[in-house]
């Protein structure tokens, strides 16, 4: 195919930086590996329902309190919102637990950026967990793709870009990338080791402020490539297995 033809792959590194962006009609994949979108890959694949993605934790309660056989879940700054049940780590949902169950969760960076996007085609969700899922879906789509950082607080952080990066290494052949956040993303992943994510992220600012809280081992589990292969998919407000 012509490169004038293929579609066009970008990185937005912040959410910050989402205005800069043209994402009318193309596909968005938020990205928010610690912890956000590794936690609903694992919740989906595990048996979820749905992931009802919201804002702000007293719509996450209010929304739970309606909905029934639900769970309200998330975390401010790492740690469990005060109000929700359970917290932001993918080990908390084991298919026992999760079975059938609506996951209604926020989050301090990632659920907020799925929010911002208004005007995308399709927006799904990418972590390390479902990272060939997440490919081969984009390639399928033949669309424009976004992939768009849910950083740490609007400041860039390393997980959420290496996780791009690996991407657009991966994909790379089946787009035109004009975009140096694309190239510095591959180059951040080319210079990790596939083998070893989590060894690349222990000197990044995200890992240490969680693993002060004991959360090293979280962490280990969203650096694993491919354990949960879903695709979640927004539709409406609720993300479910892409079919």
């Amino acid at each position: 195919m012509d490169s004038k033809t293929l579609p066009r792959l970008e990185v937005c590194l912040s959410p910050a930086l989402l205005h800069l962006y043209d994402t009318k009609g193309a596909v968005v994949v938020i990205i928010d590996v610690f912890r956000a979108t590794s936690t609903i890959a694992a919740a989906l694949h595990n048996g979820a329902k749905s992931v009802i993605p919201v804002a702000a934790v007293q719509e996450c309660i209010e929304l739970g309190s309606r909905i029934e056989n639900s769970i309200t879940a998330g975390e401010r700054d790492g740690k469990v919102a005060e109000g929700l049940q359970y917290g932001n780590s993918p080990s908390e949902y084991p298919r026992e637990f999760i079975d059938g169950k609506t996951l209604v969760l926020t989050t301090t960076n990632g659920t907020r950026l799925l929010h911002m996007v208004k005007d995308a085609d399709t927006i799904i969700t990418g972590s390390f967990l479902n990272l060939t899922a997440v490919c081969d879906f984009l390639i399928a789509s033949g669309k424009n793709v976004l992939l768009g950082c849910a950083a740490w607080k609007d400041r860039f952080n390393l997980e959420d870009t290496l996780f791009a990066g690996a991407v657009v290494n991966r994909i790379k052949e089946h787009y035109t990338i004009n975009c140096d956040s694309a190239r510095a993303a591959n180059y951040l992943y080319e210079h990790s080791s596939e083998t070893s994510f989590i060894e690349f992220l222990k000197d990044s600012s995200h890992y240490k402020r969680l693993s002060a809280y004991g959360l090293a081992s979280d962490m280990e589990y969203c650096a694993t490539p491919d354990l949960h292969p879903v695709v979640p998919i927004l539709k409406g407000n609720e993300l479910v297995i892409h079919q």
